[in-house]
């Protein structure tokens, strides 16, 4: 695998563990999330310092978890352009599997104003089609009844730190790829951090490297970036500044 080559999973083992019952003390399901997009040299050069302010999580003897996401969207892809059009409220709607536990939940994401609102049930696995079940739990959190359909799968690994002191999560992804039916785009040369807060603390250690290596906060949707690649046809004017810097990255 790509964490291999890179070697990240060598330096992961050198952090102190967390599990997942002590991790849930951390959950932030109403939270502020600050995103970075960070280069696979600068993240691996940062990862050694990092052990000292955060607990790497462990399952089953893994500290790297794979997930498949799949994302859903009206016809017309609402969601994606309220996104583009920067609207104060909008909805993410996805199935996530993780693949090491192989559980899957139906996520609804709210986003207003700059905080983020995640609700969650568990399903049995992805929907080609979304089931009634599914279709009146995403109409009861949203509070309008959409006609969603499968737009894109994602997949990537995924690093998750808990600060050891402040009440902070910080996951690291990692291998990023996106598919629709032959349609394949992958970055394995970017991370993506995401640092989740319950308000925002510039001082914490991982926002204090971001800012030593000259990484500034960047808003990364990955369902929004993926479905721009994949739809080319789609507007994307607002985009185009994250896609530009996923092509610098590689330099």
């Amino acid at each position: 695998m790509e964490f291999e080559r890179y070697g990240e999973k060598k330096l992961l083992d050198e952090f102190d563990p967390i599990t997942l019952e002590q991790m849930n003390e951390v959950a932030l399901m109403n939270r502020t999330d600050t995103k970075f997009v960070v280069s696979r040299k600068t993240f691996n050069e940062i990862l050694p310092i990092l052990k000292e302010g955060y607990r790497s999580l462990e399952i089953a003897g893994t500290r790297m978890s794979g997930y498949s996401t799949q994302y859903f969207d009206t016809e017309k892809f609402d969601f994606y352009l309220d996104h583009h059009n920067e609207r104060s409220l909008r909805f993410k709607v996805r199935i996530r599997k993780y693949i090491g536990s192989d559980l899957c939940f139906l996520e609804v994401k709210r986003k207003f104003k700059g905080r983020t609102d995640k609700k969650r049930i568990r399903v049995d696995d992805f929907e080609k089609v979304l089931s009634s079940g599914s279709k009146e739990y995403i109409d009861a959190v949203i509070g309008k009844e959409y006609g969603l359909e499968s737009k894109m799968w994602n997949s990537f690994d995924r690093i998750t730190l808990v600060n050891k002191v402040e009440k902070e999560r910080l996951t690291l992804d990692l291998n990023l790829g996106f598919q629709d039916g032959d349609n394949v785009q992958s970055f394995p040369h970017i991370v993506i951090a995401e640092l989740k807060q319950e308000k925002v603390n510039r001082k914490s250690l991982f926002y204090e490297l971001m800012k030593k290596n000259l990484v500034r906060p960047n808003g990364f949707s990955k369902y929004c970036v993926g479905t721009a690649k994949l739809n080319p046809g789609l507007k994307a004017n607002n985009f185009k500044p994250k896609l530009l810097l996923i092509d610098k990255l590689k330099n």
